[in-house]
């Protein structure tokens, strides 16, 4: 297994082993993680005191032209029934993404550590939120790294049903706006897959980061 050093070094993400793993160690400074994003690496661990960086093959991604949405979810966005923002509450987003519940999950990867790192990203504006808002609440949004045509989503979180969904499908749309030419949804989930997120080789996935 590569032992990442001192040096914000990564091997390619094309060494990664079976399981997706590329290398273990280093630190969480944001430059380190910035680099790891734009050569199509992510960190994903439980304990701030063992990093794992991972390159998974094949990448969910979904590309803004490819964007399903249902009609009992065109009805909610006509009805205004939520209101949507952009990095108005970065923070409260990364901390509800870490404490609400999962099914299947136990814990949280978002340790304390990488709540630092993202929050300085955000500062330096590498990061961005998504917020969803009933009444005032925030019972919905998403957090990822924004690398200039490519976003990569990170983690998403719902109090209400639907919540999560109406915020990616905003932020989608936003993007697609603005030339993104897709979304990093890294692994896959049959939720994403619904709103026409696919699957796509590593090799395939690398060839489109910056």
């Amino acid at each position: 297994m590569y032992q990442l050093s001192s040096e914000h070094i990564f091997p390619s993400a094309l060494t990664a082993n079976s399981d997706g793993v590329v290398a273990i160690g280093g630190d969480l400074d944001p430059k380190r993680i910035l680099k790891a994003y734009k050569q199509g690496i992510f960190p994903w661990f439980e304990n701030d005191d063992y990093l794992v960086w991972w390159s998974p093959d094949p990448r969910m991604v979904l590309f803004p032209k490819k964007l399903k949405i249902s009609k009992s979810t065109k009805k909610i966005l006509k009805d205004d029934y939520f209101k949507v923002t952009f990095n108005q509450s970065f923070d409260e987003v990364v901390d509800c993404c870490a404490k609400v519940k999962r099914f299947g999950q136990n814990g949280t990867w978002i340790t304390e550590g990488l709540k630092k790192a993202y929050n300085l990203l955000h500062k330096e504006g590498h990061a961005f939120s998504v917020e969803v808002w009933k009444d005032f609440e925030l019972v919905g949004g998403l957090y990822g790294i924004d690398l200039g045509d490519i976003f990569c989503g990170e983690s998403m979180f719902s109090k209400e049903n639907n919540a999560s969904k109406i915020g990616f499908i905003h932020l989608i749309k936003e993007l697609s706006k603005n030339g993104y030419k897709l979304i990093d949804c890294q692994v896959p989930s049959a939720h994403l897959k619904s709103l026409g997120a696919e699957e796509i080789s590593r090799e395939q996935f690398l060839n489109y980061l910056p």
